[in-house]
């Protein structure tokens, strides 16, 4: 019977060849992780692994992006679901400012269309929280040399390459008409928080946030903050778990 550890064994054989490990340079990694404790478990993990170095850590995804700019890692670890910026947003401003940093995408739960989302903004792989070390030392060493890489408790049966060609050949229909600074405001819209906040987070005029506001709107053709949350659900700017009080 053929056992997890085997089919690593395969997998890390097709991903890399047969030649061995190189010794030397390590993988540069950072961490984007909003919960603390699993930010500082995935740093300790990943310390004990001989060819992986932890440059920094992240707790959202706007830090994620200016940490990415200032040191350059090889790989970003992103969660997906992030308070202030999400993994998929931050991962579209990586891949702008630092196109050589590949990233990981690492989280609990993702459904079909936040993953292809996700690929769409940058993300090389995505490896689930509940994966043991082997897979995701491997996937970080896969998606470093710029291998696609997506754990198999995601992939129904899909390959690596099935989820890429799907994410860049999905439609215009489904291209999301907002700017950069207007998806921010509304993930901070969608998360709840009101104009004065979003301005100080974002440090910009409370007049600048409501023209965001009154764009987003006639962009998307929504007539109220409920129909901006529902939006920001349905492409996986926010979860459902993350709803506002205000708007259940």
């Amino acid at each position: 019977m053929t056992n997890d550890a085997d089919r690593l064994d395969r997998r890390r054989i097709l991903l890399h060849g047969l030649e061995p490990a190189s010794v030397g340079r390590k993988i540069r990694v950072l961490i984007a992780e909003d919960h603390a404790m699993v930010r500082q478990s995935l740093s300790l993990l990943l310390h004990t692994h001989g060819d992986i170095d932890v440059v920094g850590t992240a707790a959202n995804g706007r830090d994620a992006a200016e940490l990415a700019e200032k040191l350059a890692p090889d790989v970003v670890l992103m969660d997906l679901a992030m308070p202030g910026m999400n993994g998929i947003e931050a991962t579209r401003q990586i891949h702008r400012r630092v196109p050589q940093t590949r990233v990981l995408l690492v989280t609990a739960h993702a459904d079909h269309a936040q993953i292809i989302e996700a690929v769409r903004a940058g993300v090389l792989g995505c490896v689930v929280k509940q994966a043991d070390q082997a897979e995701l030392v491997l996937a970080i060493q896969a998606v470093s040399k710029g291998n696609p890489f997506f754990s198999e408790a995601l992939s129904n049966g899909r390959s690596a390459m099935d989820f890429i060609m799907e994410a860049h050949g999905a439609t215009t229909a489904i291209d999301d008409p907002l700017t950069t600074r207007e998806r921010e405001v509304l993930q901070l819209i969608a998360e709840g928080h009101q104009n004065q906040t979003i301005a100080d987070e974002l440090f910009i005029s409370v007049k600048t946030v409501e023209a965001h506001k009154a764009n987003i709107k006639k962009k998307l053709r929504a007539t109220s903050d409920v129909d901006l949350w529902r939006y920001a659900v349905r492409r996986g700017i926010i979860g459902l778990d993350e709803q506002p009080q205000a708007h259940v």
